[in-house]
């Protein structure tokens, strides 16, 4: 019997990790290794945030794409050539970033990476979740998030070695190079896919139910708008802070270290204080680390800036895919993508209106101000929803 469990659990396990690998290598490095090799591109390239900021708006808008599909056309997700196509097309457009110096193959390639990385994220969400429900271990599923921490953990840490080698150039082949290491394993972890049903993926063809979660998503969008500018420039805006150049990557560590446990340990504290006061209080820490950062000269400020940004977006995630599914039981999938695109939505925009503001302010301090005053008025809403009063919390 012993044994039997134990069997059980190194299973659960193996496709915990494996779908852990591939959010590392979609997500933290194929979406989030941008954020520290930026500012080498600007140092050796005079790349200028405008543009910096379109490049990153083409991959969420990628993204919104790739979610959208996987809505309209859920059947896609059931084929083993779409899955391992999607994770190939990651790596080659991550790994091709550092081959070019075209302005619109840099945009064409984080465009389709961004495509890419929603349809691996949403296929190894819906398998990793089946299977560990399936053998009864559906309380392991928040970690499986965890993976993208650890993937912009491990870019901090890796750039920077790579940018001694080679600049820029060598950094994203390096990171494309690692990225196509861990898929291997992580393929090798979770070969054994279980089939996706109808349940994992719905499609939007109904509308009942939406009206329940549009303060909500409203909210989302605003987070969405707010957390993109951190999310895409921090380590640049270090970078150009005196005093604090070296620093600047290991800021990205200590985010992806920050969001590691985040999605285990909000959603534990909602289980306690409800989704409302939980969310209230990730956005208000989230904000308030976003009002350091415009003026933070010191490593403690910007510590604090990279460990409550790190620290919360992913925690809201969460915590806003949770509570829709609260609000339409039995469609949460549709929940879930409806909330996605509102966000999606605004991370495309706040990169884009960012990087131009900062090019004619010659600075972050008004793109920072912009992002916590989203950020803030997502709270509001969060505050104003009287939905969350009607849901129950365990």
């Amino acid at each position: 019997m012993d044994y039997d469990t134990s069997q059980r659990d190194w299973a659960a396990l193996k496709v915990l990790v494996g779908g852990m690998l591939g959010m590392v290598v979609a997500m933290g490095i194929g979406r989030f290794a941008f954020t520290p090799i930026l500012p080498l591109m600007q140092r050796d390239l005079g790349m200028s945030n405008t543009l910096a900021g379109w490049l990153a708006g083409l991959n969420y808008f990628g993204y919104l794409g790739g979610a959208i599909l996987c809505t309209i056309a859920p059947q896609l997700l059931r084929s083993k050539i779409i899955a391992a196509g999607a994770l190939f097309l990651s790596i080659a457009t991550t790994f091709s970033m550092g081959m070019t110096l075209s302005e619109f193959w840099w945009g064409v390639m984080r465009l389709c990476g961004g495509a890419a990385s929603a349809v691996v994220f949403i296929i190894i969400s819906a398998e990793v979740g089946e299977t560990l429900a399936r053998r009864g271990y559906g309380h392991w599923f928040g970690a499986l998030y965890g993976g993208i921490g650890f993937g912009i953990a491990l870019s901090g840490l890796i750039v920077p070695q790579l940018d001694k080698v080679g600049g820029w150039s060598v950094s994203w082949m390096g990171v494309g190079g690692i990225a196509a290491a861990l898929a291997v394993v992580g393929v090798a972890l979770g070969r054994k896919r279980v089939q996706i049903t109808a349940v994992a993926i719905d499609s939007l063809q109904q509308t009942n139910g939406v009206r329940s979660i549009l303060v909500l998503a409203a909210a989302y969008f605003f987070e969405g708008f707010g957390y993109i500018v951190t999310a895409t420039f921090i380590v640049a805006i270090i970078a150009v802070t005196p005093g604090l150049e070296a620093f600047a990557p290991y800021s990205w560590v200590a985010v992806g270290l920050s969001a590691i446990p985040s999605t285990i340990l909000w959603p534990h504290l909602a289980r306690h204080i409800g989704n409302k006061k939980t969310l209230l209080a990730a956005y208000a820490l989230q904000g308030a680390g976003i009002l350091v950062s415009r003026q933070a000269t010191s490593v403690a400020e910007v510590m604090f800036a990279a460990v409550t940004f790190g620290g919360t977006f992913l925690g809201i995630v969460a915590l806003t895919l949770a509570e829709g599914n609260l609000r339409m039981v039995g469609e949460g999938r549709r929940a879930a993508a409806f909330l996605t695109a509102s966000f999606s939505v605004g991370q495309m925009l706040g990169p884009v209106i960012a990087g131009m503001l900062a090019d004619r302010q010659d600075g972050f301090g008004l793109p920072l101000l912009l992002a916590a005053t989203s950020v803030a008025l997502g709270g509001i809403l969060i505050a104003l929803d009287p939905r969350f009063q009607s849901v129950k919390h365990s």
